[in-house]
């Protein structure tokens, strides 16, 4: 199966189990649950949870439920991204090539849509069936501390948006991206390794994975912002540059950025050795990561 297939594949069931566990739009009340859909099925790649099933699957043969944990992550992913888009934050009116959830639903609503998703999200793991209550427990810390404001996404942003208009600088770089963006990755294949069982190795080889791939797909997004139209990308291109935010092409410039998303990718495949070939999809998916074009 090619990775294409295999992708295509984990994307069909995470949709079938994210629409198991968001209410339908007509349960009331229906305004909320048509925001929440909006913006959960706008045709994302689903990076996070085949990063979950994949790192479960180089741990344990193919793990009964766990596109339910992957579910966790792109709830929290989504409701990331309605907030991010709102007028307060980066005010985008584009998201997956269609209009942002606030541009549709109004602020009050996307706000309200992004929290439910959150809640949702920890909701899920809760009643995560077949897991031992004390793996369940880990799971929730797990997604909470990524989440967060202490080395998590939140505090990530928060330095993001206080870094605009700063001297970009290479350590103010990494305080960002690596809790912004890098926090989410990371906990993903922590979560996919947690739930199916892996011993002390196994999770530390697949920590550094996650940290390698979180970098170089922020990397990877930052040029992109700089290269790529916003037809290409599904969103406002050229947006970092105009807000003067702190990004890799800022601090490095292109070649340098480009070698460094090079260098995270092989660091990503290297950190695997212990798997041998169960983690063929982990090292496609970090090729994937650096040489997507949106």
């Amino acid at each position: 199966m090619t990775l294409h297939e295999y992708m295509a594949m984990q994307q069909k069931t995470v949709d079938a189990a994210l629409n198991r566990w968001v209410p339908p739009e007509s349960t009331n009340p229906e305004t909320i649950h048509r925001a929440m859909r909006y913006s959960l099925f706008a045709g994302g790649k689903r990076i996070r949870p085949l990063l979950v099933i994949s790192a479960a699957d180089a741990v344990s043969d193919a793990p009964v439920g766990v596109e339910s944990a992957a579910c966790a992550l792109e709830m929290i992913h989504t409701y990331s991204l309605i907030h991010d888009d709102l007028p307060a934050l980066d005010n985008d009116d584009l998201r997956r090539g269609r209009p942002t959830c606030h541009k549709v639903f109004g602020e009050a609503m996307a706000i309200l849509a992004g929290d439910s998703l959150l809640t949702l999200a920890f909701e899920v793991l809760a009643k995560l069936e077949g897991v031992s209550a004390d793996r369940r427990i880990e799971l929730v810390r797990e997604l909470a501390v990524a989440s967060g404001t202490v080395g998590g996404m939140i505090g990530g942003q928060v330095n993001d948006i206080e870094g605009e208009g700063k001297h970009p600088t290479a350590e103010l770089l990494e305080s960002i991206h690596r809790a912004k963006t890098g926090a989410l990755l990371r906990a993903s294949v922590r979560m996919g390794a947690i739930y199916a069982g892996a011993d002390a190795a196994q999770l530390a080889a697949l920590t550094k994975f996650g940290e390698h791939i979180g970098l170089a797909f922020q990397i990877v997004d930052d040029i992109l912002d700089v290269e790529e139209s916003s037809e290409a990308l599904g969103k406002t291109a050229g947006k970092d540059a105009a807000q003067h935010k702190i990004t890799f092409p800022a601090v490095y410039g292109i070649e340098q950025s480009r070698k460094m998303a090079e260098d995270e990718r092989v660091a990503a495949h290297l950190a695997l050795n212990i798997f041998d070939d169960r983690a063929t999809r982990l090292r496609e998916l970090a090729d994937l990561v650096v040489k997507r074009k949106s």
